[in-house]
């Protein structure tokens, strides 16, 4: 890659890789699109991915300016973050995905901003990785080359999962939808607490 930091750019895709862990996020998309066709799952997904791709330019260009002039610190929108999808993870054990859209032109939009990009996909941990590689680079051409790169890299890998995504799903049966939503939806609240309590953890270093 001419003009790129090679070792930078794959440090920061696999940061991003391992944080938004785009397969984590797949049985959440399935759920929330599970009344939807097949072209409108794709093009909810195609919404995902250029949700993730605004949050994570303004994370990289202004991230550390807006949080503080807010007053608000990461840990802050983590345990933020993680009520937020437990919040669904119980909706999803219920039956009840109050999130999910009636109708390919309904809450398609919304549903893809929030709880799909954020803050399942691009969390406060996807966004913490986005300040920390975009501030290492402010005064080198070479690793902002590499974090657009890697950052590209990154939104290929979520369209390739959502977009095969919704293929696999429509192969699945109502019994299956069922039974994966209510078994992701368990996982999905594990993964919330998980960012609770770390959020907390940083917060309140006497929990540690």
């Amino acid at each position: 890659m001419m003009g790129v930091d090679d070792a930078f750019a794959l440090k920061f895709l696999g940061a991003l890789i391992a944080i938004m862990n785009p397969l984590g996020g797949l049985p959440l998309f399935l759920a929330l699109t599970a009344g939807l066709g097949a072209q409108a799952q794709r093009g909810i997904a195609l919404q995902v991915v250029l949700c993730i791709a605004a949050i994570g330019a303004v994370a990289a260009m202004a991230g550390t300016p807006i949080l503080a002039f807010f007053g608000i610190g990461i840990h802050d929108l983590q345990v933020a973050g993680g009520l937020m999808v437990l919040k669904i993870a119980f909706d999803m054990l219920a039956g009840t995905p109050g999130d999910a859209p009636a109708s390919p032109d309904g809450a398609a939009g919304g549903v893809a901003f929030y709880p799909l990009a954020f803050p399942m996909l691009m969390g406060p941990g996807a966004i913490t990785t986005m300040i920390i590689f975009a501030g290492r680079a402010q005064h080198r051409g070479a690793d902002w080359a590499a974090c657009v790169v890697a950052f590209g890299a990154a939104l290929l890998c979520v369209a390739v999962v959502l977009l095969l995504g919704a293929r696999f799903g429509a192969l699945l049966s109502d019994t299956a939808r069922v039974i994966m939503t209510r078994v992701m939806g368990l996982i999905l609240a594990a993964i919330a607490v998980q960012m609770v309590v770390d959020g907390l953890r940083a917060l309140l270093p006497g929990l540690g």
